[in-house]
């Protein structure tokens, strides 16, 4: 019975957009899945053989935990040195505005059509099935970045004290994460929930000591904003914002993970527009009033801050908590980077995973990874992803940095082309709605400020990915780093080009867009309690988290 509504919803969508036939077999679930699947309700199951199991916390957490990692704990107190206390704040409102209007744009086709790799599917279903190609596979080529997860967790325990060799941590968290991926996608909404929640209690705690170190009540200063006056609210000028502006955009990405995860949603259509809503006031409560308060606390001059080495002796919430009294900050701050960095592990497998399920289905991969086991997990596309990225491990560890630089410089914008690939979908996406004569009542969640967010985030993601290799031009012109800095466009451009000139594949006609297969319904599962029957505590918390 999946087998057979999978491959006549691919026969619709190939009759609509052009795009080739599903390659599915015929076993693709083996008979544990297809038993399992079998005895669900439609609430609980994927349409792409995957399980409905991320409640409405899960979202909520993976959506949070997406904006809040490394890049917050460790490279904030650098980007205040780089640009000063207000040019890092402003670069930070900047990006995390633009960070919304992508959520929202996703948000509002996700909703709607809820599906594992999501946005390189709607790119191959409303525009054109070149670009969903290169889309999912730009996106997958960030598999590689596992390896520096994993790296960056070993070294984190050696900070503590050297135990094993580094190949031997990343391989034991290598078979922890691909234990996780394995089982099914409820553990792995499980822990993120965990790991986020750890990270936003952090938060919460800076954000009282910041404040309390800022009026004097900890550390017999009162700082207020003298540090604004001297040594100055800016460093650097343009460039140091610009620096910034770069630097902040990667610690956002991962974010758009609560698109991917759609698909395995419970009730999509109430729990994604609700972690979407949230999210914006949590950027501004977490994120800009993190850097704000780093900026009050920490003279931009300080070269503690540039912090060098990544190490968390020398992190900016170190620094402040030292400030307050707290000598064991070190320690706090290098636990929670371990944990986030293997949350962002975990996260990396899940959604290499994913969008591999969703290229399989679309036709634009081998369709073994399309299978799923019963637990619903897409077990060759997980393994594959898992491999990719442990490969890269060792070519790291094992005197070979220079190659790997190039792996990283490959896919070091790959976010930024995914943020600007969903903007640029969802205005065609609305084109082709209103086309039709459809009624945006009808939407489940609809995008704010509409099309001037898509097109804000469109501008942004432009101004990165072609501003991000500005150092090569400056004093002069050097050719290796243009290279390095640049090379990250190549993948998707030879993905795009390449599949349009075999294929030879045309712009999806308004007209002839599919808005129909797929389609989430309101009996997709209940997952909310009733509002009204909450305690304020519950209400409160779930504000906050």
């Amino acid at each position: 019975m999946i087998e057979k509504s999978i491959a006549g919803a691919d026969e619709d969508r190939k009759t609509a957009t052009g795009l080739p036939e599903l390659m599915v077999d015929e076993k693709i679930f083996d008979e544990e899945s297809a038993e399992s699947s079998s005895s669900m309700g439609a609430g609980d199951r994927g349409v792409q053989g995957t399980k409905r199991g991320l409640s409405a916390r899960h979202i909520q957490m993976i959506a949070l935990g997406g904006c809040i990692g490394t890049g917050l704990f460790l490279t904030s107190g650098q980007n205040i040195y780089s640009a000063g206390p207000a040019g890092a704040l402003i670069a930070y409102c900047v990006v995390g505005c633009m960070v919304y209007c992508v959520m929202t744009c996703l948000g509002e086709m996700s909703t709607l059509i809820p599906v594992s790799g999501s946005f390189n599917h709607f790119a191959s279903r409303f525009v054109d099935p070149a670009l969903g190609f290169a889309l999912g596979w730009n996106y997958w080529f960030s598999a590689v970045t596992l390896a520096t997860e994993l790296s960056a967790a070993a070294t984190i325990i050696d900070w503590w004290k050297p135990v094993m060799p580094s190949a031997a941590w990343c391989s034991i968290f290598l078979v922890l994460l691909l234990s996780i991926n394995l089982v099914g996608v409820r553990l792995y909404g499980e822990l993120e929930y965990w790991f986020a929640l750890i990270k936003i209690l952090t938060v919460i705690v800076f954000i009282i000591i910041g404040i309390l170190v800022s009026s004097g009540a900890l550390g017999g200063e009162v700082i207020g904003f003298k540090y604004w006056s001297d040594p100055g609210a800016f460093n650097n000028g343009g460039v140091g914002f610009l620096s910034v502006l770069l630097t902040a955009g990667f610690s956002f990405q991962g974010t758009e993970i609560v698109g991917i995860s759609a698909g395995e949603a419970k009730n999509p259509i109430r729990t994604i527009p609700r972690a979407i809503r949230n999210t914006f006031w949590r950027i501004i409560f977490f994120y800009i009033s993190t850097v704000f308060l780093l900026g009050v606390c920490l003279p931009g001059n300080d070269p503690k801050l540039a912090n060098t080495d990544d190490s968390a002796g020398t992190a900016s919430f170190t620094l402040v908590f030292e400030k307050a009294g707290i000598h064991v900050g070190a320690h706090i701050i290098n636990a929670i980077v371990l944990t986030s960095v293997l949350s962002a592990g975990n996260s990396a497998i899940y959604t290499c995973s994913r969008t591999l399920l969703g290229l399989s289905h679309d036709g634009n991969a081998p369709a073994i990874l399309a299978r799923t086991n019963r637990y619903g997990a897409p077990y060759y596309a997980v393994l594959l992803s898992s491999v990719v990225g442990f490969g890269c491990v060792f070519v790291s560890i094992y005197s070979a940095s220079a190659a790997f630089n190039w792996f990283l410089s490959i896919t070091s914008i790959t976010g930024f082309i995914s943020w600007w690939g969903i903007a640029v979908v969802h205005i065609r996406f609305r084109r082709a709605y209103r086309h039709q004569g459809r009624d945006l009542k009808d939407l489940p969640y609809k995008a704010f400020f509409f099309p001037f967010c898509s097109i804000y985030a469109i501008l942004i993601c432009t101004f990165i990915i072609f501003g991000q290799g500005y150092e090569a031009f400056t004093p002069t012109f050097d050719a290796t780093l243009f290279v390095t800095d640049y090379i990250g466009l190549v993948p998707a451009i030879v993905c795009y080009v390449t599949y349009k000139l075999v294929r030879r594949t045309r712009t999806v006609p308004l007209d002839e867009v599919d808005f129909e297969t797929g389609l989430a319904s309101h009996d997709d599962g209940q997952d909310f309690e009733d509002e009204e029957n909450r305690s304020w505590v519950k209400r409160v918390f779930s504000w906050i988290v």
